[in-house]
C-alpha cells in the first residue's frame, strides 16, 4: 500500500489497522518486544528543543543530576533485568557525552559483560534480538544494553561499539522541513550525521521521532521515508504528553485515532522494522493497549520515561497476554 499523507489523514480508520495489522503479523507474528530506559544524566542540556523538559532554556523543575556512576548504572539496569525485560537503554541528557563520561560508561559496561551476575535469574530467554555481538553488555541470558549518547564523534562510537553496545540510539525527531520549528541549537542534518557515522560502522540503529508538535502529515511521512531510506530496524514512537514550563506545553494532545494512524502509517511505510510505542504512551493511549498491535506496533517501551511516569513491566505484561499476544 502506498500512502499520501491525504490517503493516510482519510482512508478509513479500520482499513489502515487491517493492512498494518497484517504486515505485522507477517514479520513479528504474535510476538511483542520490551525495552525499558535508564537515564543515566537528568537535565541541564543546552539544546532547546521546544518539547524537552531537560533543556536548560525551559523551567520545568526536572530532577537535575550529573552522570550516575558505574555501580549506580549496573544495579539500575539489574533491576530491570530481573524484571523480565530484555533490551535496556542508557540514555543521557545533553548533546552528547564527554569523552570522560564515554570512559564511565565503558566503566559500567565492563562490568556487566564481566558475568557477574549471580543474583540474577538463570531461567530468562530472550525475545527475538538476533546478531549482537558475543561480548555485548548484558546478564547471563543474554539481555542486551543500548546507548543513548547523543552527537558523538567517530572515534567514541568505535569504543562503545567495541565494548558490545547492541544498537546506538539518536531520534531524528520529525522531517528535516519542520525541524528548525521546535529546536534551534542545532541542525537535523547534524542529527543524520550522527545516524550515518553509526551506520558506516556496521552499527544497529535505533531512530524514529515524537509527534504531536505540530507537524504535518506530509511531515510524518517523510520521517517514515528517511528511516527507510536509511534502512532503520528499530523505530521508536513517541507522541507528545504537553510539559509545563517547555514552549509547546499549550499544544493540544493528539487524540486516540490520530495517534494509531501514525503507528500504522509507520508500519506501512517499514513493515520489517520494530514499530516501538514509547514516550506519552499512558496519555495517549491510556486503555488502548490491544489497539497498538492491531495498528501495528510490535514493541512497548515500559516502566518510567525520562522525567514522566510510564506503565509497570507487570502491567504490560498482563496487558499483552489478555492481548492474545507473547513476550
Amino acid at each position: 500500500m502506498t500512502l499520501s499523507a491525504y490517503d493516510v489523514a482519510n482512508v478509513p480508520i479500520g482499513e489502515l489497522m487491517v493492512e498494518a495489522a497484517r504486515l505485522r503479523s507477517v514479520v513479528f507474528e504474535n510476538r511483542v518486544d520490551l525495552c525499558a530506559i535508564v537515564n543515566i544524566k537528568s537535565g541541564c542540556c543546552g539544546m532547546d528543543c521546544g518539547f524537552c523538559a531537560q533543556s536548560v532554556h525551559h523551567r520545568t523543575g526536572v530532577e537535575v543530576y550529573p552522570l550516575r556512576n558505574p555501580s549506580e548504572l549496573v544495579e539500575s539496569t539489574q533491576n530491570i533485568w530481573r524484571e523480565g525485560v530484555g533490551r535496556v537503554g542508557w540514555v543521557s541528557s545533553g548533546c552528547r557525552l564527554s569523552g570522560v563520561e564515554v570512559d564511565v560508561v565503558l566503566s559500567a559496561a565492563e562490568i556487566l559483560a564481566s558475568g557477574n551476575q549471580s543474583n540474577l535469574p538463570k531461567n530468562h530467554t530472550e525475545n527475538h534480538v538476533e546478531n549482537h555481538a558475543d561480548n555485548c553488555p548484558k546478564n547471563s541470558s543474554g539481555k542486551l544494553c543500548c546507548a543513548s549518547f547523543g552527537q558523538l564523534d567517530s572515534q567514541s562510537l568505535k569504543r562503545l561499539k567495541s565494548a558490545g553496545f547492541a544498537h546506538y540510539h539518536h531520534n531524528l525527531e520529525t522531517s528535516e522541513r519542520f525541524y528548525p520549528s521546535i529546536c534551534t541549537t542545532q541542525k537535523w542534518t547534524d542529527r543524520l550525521a550522527t545516524l550515518n557515522r553509526v551506520l558506516e560502522l556496521g552499527w544497529e540503529v535505533c531512530s524514529g521521532g515524537i509527534f504531536g508538535l505540530g507537524e504535518t502529515w506530509e511531515d510524518r511521512i517523510q520521517l517514515a521515508q528517511t528511516l527507510k531510506n536509511l534502512n532503520v530496524k528499530s523505530v521508536p514512537l513517541n507522541f507528545y504528553n504537553p510539559i509545563t514550563g517547555t514552549p509547546l506545553a499549550g499544544v493540544e494532545k493528539l487524540g486516540v485515532e490520530e495517534g494509531l494512524r501514525i503507528i500504522a502509517l509507520f508500519r506501512i511505510m517499514l513493515p520489517d522494522a520494530s514499530i516501538r510505542i514509547c514516550g506519552g504512551r499512558p496519555k495517549i493511549f491510556a486503555g488502548c493497549g490491544e489497539k497498538l498491535f492491531q495498528a501495528g506496533a510490535d514493541s512497548l517501551m515500559t516502566g518510567n520515561y525520562l522525567t514522566t511516569n510510564g506503565i509497570t513491566p507487570e502491567q504490560d505484561k498482563k496487558m499483552i497476554t489478555k492481548a492474545g499476544f507473547t513476550f
